[in-house]
């Protein structure tokens, strides 16, 4: 199976380039399953129903939130009903929407996508750590389900990487989201698990986390406030992590970055192209 996770979409400028990126990429690795972190999606600051349906139409089988998962009010209500938008598993029992979901492939398997939310420098929610692991349990990897999928919206890469550690061998791949920085230390751990500590935005990079720069950069130098931050408008490079997955286990064979457009240093995972 073939697996793509696309990382923080940020505004328009990132919502254009990955909608008008996935159908090229479906075809063009023949992609079983697609998740996208669309938490920035809207403005920079939550997501939409439109924009959810968009970023479907376009291609993605899972979409992601994070911590401004319901910035946007009217996603409390329409989550209800979009069984493939995923806000973290971590927040408090009766918060509107799921954390996981079992879903289907292209290729007829069964994905589970979880989502979670760190704690160190966020908010304060329940432990991803025992969610996480109740949510393995009950849905374990070749038994439950033929692939497990983990986005982890942390800030730090501390515990970004325990996670990993601690579900290696048990979910098929873990992806850092939030820190809009994409890291190179993407591998696969020793149990099987492919690892990513952030796979990137989705956005403008000549900008400060894909919001327009002129706005942060007065808050750092004035420390208060002057206007609302908004997104960056230049060209985006859509950021990710491929997984190339083993039908056997559901463990990951290889793991590689996907950088296109925009002004960082293009890739592509070479496994799929060569």
């Amino acid at each position: 199976m073939r697996l793509l996770f696309i990382g923080d979409v940020v505004g328009r400028s990132g919502r254009k380039a990955v909608v008008e990126a996935l159908p090229v990429l479906r075809q063009r690795y023949d992609l079983d399953f697609v998740v996208v972190n669309g938490e920035n999606a809207a403005g920079g600051f939550g997501i939409t129903e439109t924009i959810t349906q968009e970023l479907l139409d376009a291609g993605a089988d899972a979409i992601t939130l994070g911590n401004h998962a319901f910035d946007q009010k009217d996603t409390l209500v329409f989550i209800e009903r979009q069984p493939r938008l995923i806000r973290p598993l971590n927040f408090p029992k009766g918060t509107p929407g799921r954390g996981a979901a079992l879903l289907k492939a292209r290729n007829d398997a069964d994905v589970l996508v979880i989502n979670a939310m760190g704690r160190v420098y966020m908010h304060e929610l329940d432990c991803p750590f025992v969610a996480i692991d109740a949510e393995l349990g009950a849905c374990p990897l070749k038994e439950g389900c033929d692939a497990v999928f983990i986005d982890f919206h942390a800030e730090a890469t501390s515990e970004k990487q325990a996670l990993g550690v601690f579900v290696d061998g048990r979910a098929t791949g873990v992806a850092g989201t939030h820190t809009h920085a994409p890291t190179s230390d993407e591998r696969v751990l020793p149990r099987g698990t492919a690892y990513m500590s952030d796979a990137g935005m989705s956005g403008d990079y000549n900008s400060v986390l894909g919001m327009d720069s002129e706005e942060p950069v007065h808050r750092f130098l004035a420390r208060i406030p002057r206007q609302r931050f908004e997104p960056a408008l230049g060209p985006a490079t859509v950021c990710g992590l491929a997984i190339d997955v083993d039908d056997k286990t559901g463990l990951a064979n290889k793991v590689g970055p996907l950088r296109l457009g925009g002004v960082l240093s293009q890739a592509e995972p070479a496994f799929w192209t060569s």
